[in-house]
């Protein structure tokens, strides 16, 4: 048994280093520039030890993609249990999403990049099946905030919007936000990361205004509620978050 599990445990750990590679190779090349080969080379591993943790390139992303979708949606699953109300709920998603990119910009920008990639011929099925419902899981969960403010009457939604629409186009904000800036040079200088989550926060909280969901973000202290999310939900990150600052 013991032999069993130190096996499996050299396993676990060889594929997370093969995923640390691919993954820098995919920001520095971009989806074209990653390949088994090129990987196997890197790792000074055989091309068949690398096929037997993935069976093509495009099963090699999707798992890149898990470990990425994986982390951000522990960070999710904590910040939608946020005591407020419902538009401040919505909101710590969105810090959640920032404490993410913030933290953990290899992910962020790589997943990015993953999702511009058509990965639904080669990719392992399990892999595929395991993406497709983490983001449905995040959406699910964007949507319930989202019915919770209509109950609440903190949000009303006239024909032709649901809840449904209106999480999707959170969710188009946020990642067409991440396309724009994090993929490409910033547009107004600074920190693109930084630039990237000021934007986004800018634009989800513009459209949910133009809704009507109250607190509006103009009648709001919502920087006051950042500060309650950071320290009642991600205290150890935001302490992280500061001493990077603090470093740059």
């Amino acid at each position: 048994m013991s032999t069993t599990t130190r096996k499996q445990k050299e396993i676990r750990q060889r594929e997370a280093y093969l995923l640390d590679v691919a993954r820098r190779m995919l920001m520095e090349h971009g989806f074209a520039g990653l390949s088994m080969d090129r990987l196997a080379e890197a790792t000074e591993y055989s091309k068949g030890t690398v096929y037997q943790h993935f069976s093509t390139k495009e099963d090699l992303v999707a798992a890149l993609a898990v470990q990425s979708i994986e982390h951000r949606r522990e960070l999710f699953e904590r910040a939608r249990g946020f005591d407020g109300r419902a538009r401040e709920r919505m909101f710590a998603i969105g810090v959640a999403d920032e404490v993410f990119g913030r933290l953990h910009p290899q992910y962020y920008k790589a997943e990015m990049v993953i999702r511009l990639a058509n990965l639904q011929d080669r990719a392992d099925v399990q892999r595929r099946k395991l993406l497709q419902e983490r983001d449905r899981e995040c959406a699910r969960w964007t949507r319930e905030i989202i019915e919770a403010a209509v109950a609440d009457g903190d949000l009303v939604l006239r024909d032709p919007w649901t809840p449904e629409k209106l999480a999707v186009a959170v969710f188009a904000i946020a990642v067409g936000t991440h396309l724009g800036l994090v993929n490409s040079e910033p547009l107004f200088g600074g920190c693109v990361m930084e630039n990237a989550c000021s934007v986004k926060r800018e634009g989800v909280n513009m459209m949910l205004d133009g809704f009507g969901w109250r607190p509006l973000y103009t009648e709001w202290d919502y920087g006051a509620t950042r500060v309650r999310v950071m320290e009642a939900i991600f205290p150890e990150e935001w302490r992280a978050i500061q001493a990077l600052q603090d470093q740059a």
